[in-house]
């Protein structure tokens, strides 16, 4: 059948229009995907409570499996208490993040929280740690890695005569904690922070941080 001629001039002139009316969406869409693919960086998901004391064990090769399929390249894991260091655009990370949270409930049957920070993030905590100068031993070093900020108000909760001579500060996502007679003496216990932070989170000692840096931005 013959199109008429001046039909198929409309349908041109309205297919231009549909392409022009689409052509900053396209862009932006290229745009968005050019950045996440040159915005890739080095990620540290840490999980709370793996592998610690018998209870919640999950092998690292299962974990490491979880963020390969959620998307994440150059997976690692570091030690047995759930680190793992991957890269990953910034929303890709959030996305593995949910992916794999959800996957280890399947696996295990027990929701674990996990907390991300990037390895820029990461360094920063190593470098402003206020307890360096005054701790000998490293060994009675910790940081706290919150899901949450915590406000001020929240963060006056907290008694700073709760467990002499323990020592914390709260800055920013972290909280540093002193602990010159060990962790397994004091009384700012993982319930007691969170419970007055108002958020979750999980601990690491100062050994584990910095080799978490190290190992990310190697």
């Amino acid at each position: 059948m013959t199109v008429p001629k001046g039909k198929s001039i409309r349908c041109l002139i309205s297919g231009l229009a549909r392409l022009r009316t689409n052509v900053p969406s396209l862009v932006a869409g290229l745009d968005q995907v050019a950045t996440e693919r040159t915005s890739s960086s080095t990620y540290v998901a840490l999980l709370r409570g793996i592998n610690v004391g018998g209870r919640n064990r999950l092998p690292m090769g299962d974990l490491k499996r979880m963020f390969k399929d959620a998307g994440c390249l150059s997976v690692r894991t570091y030690i047995q208490s759930g680190n793992v260091i991957f890269v990953s655009t910034p929303s890709g990370s959030q996305m593995a993040r949910e992916t794999v949270a959800a996957a280890v409930f399947e696996a295990m049957g027990t929701r674990i929280p996990i907390i991300l920070r990037s390895i820029h993030e990461l360094t920063q905590v190593v470098g402003q740690n206020p307890f360096l100068s005054e701790s000998q031993d490293s060994r009675t070093l910790h940081v706290g890695f919150l899901a949450d900020r915590p406000s001020s108000r929240l963060v006056s909760r907290l008694d700073p005569n709760r467990s002499p001579p323990d020592e914390f500060a709260v800055q920013g996502s972290e909280i540093y904690l002193h602990l010159p007679n060990g962790v397994a003496r004091t009384r700012f216990t993982t319930a007691y922070l969170e419970r007055a932070l108002a958020t979750e989170g999980t601990f690491r000692n100062w050994r584990t941080v910095v080799s978490l840096v190290r190992i990310g931005s190697g």
